[in-house]
């Protein structure tokens, strides 16, 4: 019996699809597509973690590499099929499966989308903070296997910081279920770190235990534009001592992002600053929050540091403010082909290293463009860089990119994961031993290398 009807008669004949029947949105990621070579095997669509065991079991034993799969949300090309993989979608195990109010805890399948996380957690009159452009379509075992960041990270941490407990399954199909509740747990390693952030390559998420948070009920908002960026650094300390753990988000544009994403929009402020900050605190005093953010935003005014600012007065105001900064996914297909970049720098030399960067592209590629924005007070950069050059030079500008964030101490990824973009510069980021140290884990854990092969490293 073949490896395929092998696990359709264990899953049942709609669990396991082949040939034409896989469908080409499992043939790649967000960004990146298989290539003609690429052809899997076949398609898995367990329901449970038994399920899964099963799959990794059978696959195990006849040596076939498996690549898991969640929202193909990703962007790093971590769920890119490889030739004569079983895809192991995870997008069936949908359910929620406890909400713990009295411990702040919710306990779910990997498959849930991270909006129905969310959305879980609001019923419950609590929150689940985690939060990207992608909640709709991201599914939780993705988030934690590349350790997501996303928005509100300044306050609530990646990814890492949200869960207490994991099962995962092993590539023998071993399960591991360690789904803890407990906020203090010192009993030897914390294994679900193995899992968190390892891009599918030690194991699969299946089932997690999640943090959950008092739900604020107050949210303020407001747009700055700056003149001068090291008032922006100026600006987030005082915005640190002033609203002290409220301050949700501190979300930096540079003037050619802000301009292009107010095209066709609300302009809330002119498009001749030099940068511009979305700032949010969330809080749980109606009464004076709002106040306080005020104050905030008005003496900063005064004192010079912000050259103009507008503040959501509705909910609406808000949605308007935060379309501008998550025009990112559009920008990336409007500016097709660009160079897409996330690193991370110590936050106060992140103006520096623009700079730094837009000199070494400009020199290389005369009128280059470095379009950046992100998560400043999280030392996170995201950037689009567009050159002139065709066909469209992308390994070459990945080549100063890095190199440039080498030299400045930064990380090639801080929050997209490897995946098979950056896998030739993680060296970049990264000593000898501690790459070392990652593939003796990995042996390990898949001596015979079948999960996510080809992926970090």
């Amino acid at each position: 019996m073949s490896l395929v009807d092998s696990l359709r008669s264990a899953l049942g004949a709609d669990s396991v699809r082949s040939g034409a029947d896989i469908g080409a949105r499992h043939q790649g990621d967000w960004l990146i597509k298989a290539g003609p070579d690429d052809i899997p095997l076949a398609l898995a669509l367990p329901r449970d973690t038994a399920q899964v065991s099963t799959v990794l079991r059978h696959c195990h034993e006849a040596g076939v590499p498996v690549v898991p799969q969640g929202g193909l949300t990703g962007l790093t090309g971590g769920a890119v099929p490889v030739r004569g993989a079983v895809l192991l979608s995870l997008e069936r195990m949908r359910a929620i499966e406890e909400v713990d109010a009295i411990a702040g805890t919710i306990t779910v399948q990997a498959g849930v989308p991270l909006q129905i996380v969310q959305e879980a957690a609001d019923d419950a009159g609590l929150l689940f903070p985690l939060d990207i452009g992608g909640r709709g379509s991201c599914l939780i075992g993705g988030n934690l296997s590349t350790n997501a960041g996303g928005n509100r990270v300044l306050r609530y941490g990646m990814a890492r910081e949200l869960v207490l407990g994991i099962e995962a399954v092993l590539a023998d199909g071993t399960v591991i279920t360690s789904l803890n509740k407990m906020l203090k747990n010192n009993a030897a390693y914390d294994v679900k770190q193995l899992f968190i952030g390892s891009e599918g390559t030690l194991g699969v998420i299946t089932r997690a235990v999640l943090r959950l948070f008092p739900k604020p009920v107050t949210t303020s908002t407001a747009l700055c534009a700056f003149t001068e960026f090291d008032r922006i650094y100026d600006f987030l300390r005082r915005a640190r001592a002033h609203l002290g753990g409220t301050l949700s988000a501190f979300e930096t544009m540079w003037q050619p992002f802000y301009a292009r994403a107010v095209e066709g929009r609300t302009q809330p402020l002119a498009t001749d600053a030099i940068a511009y900050v979305l700032i949010e605190s969330m809080g749980t005093d109606p009464a004076r929050d709002g106040e306080h953010f005020g104050a905030l935003i008005e003496k900063a005014l005064e004192d010079g540091l912000v050259t103009d600012a507008v503040v959501a007065q509705s909910m609406k105001e808000t949605k308007q403010l935060w379309d501008i900064r998550d025009a990112s996914g559009e920008l990336v297909q409007k500016l097709n082909p660009v160079g897409n970049y996330d690193v991370s720098i110590a936050t106060g030399r992140i103006q520096a290293f623009v700079l730094e960067l837009s000199s070494r592209l400009a020199a290389r590629w005369p009128g280059a463009e470095a379009i950046c924005f992100g998560h400043l007070a999280d030392s996170n950069l995201h950037m689009f860089v567009k050159v002139d050059e065709r066909p469209f030079p992308e390994h070459a500008i990945d080549e100063v990119v890095y190199g440039c964030v080498r030299d400045w101490q930064g990380s090639i990824s801080a929050e997209h994961g490897i995946g098979l973009l950056k896998k030739d510069f993680l060296d970049y980021s990264r000593t000898p031993e501690e790459i070392a140290l990652m593939k003796r884990v990995r042996l390990a854990m898949d001596p015979k290398g079948i999960l996510n092969p080809g992926k970090i490293f």
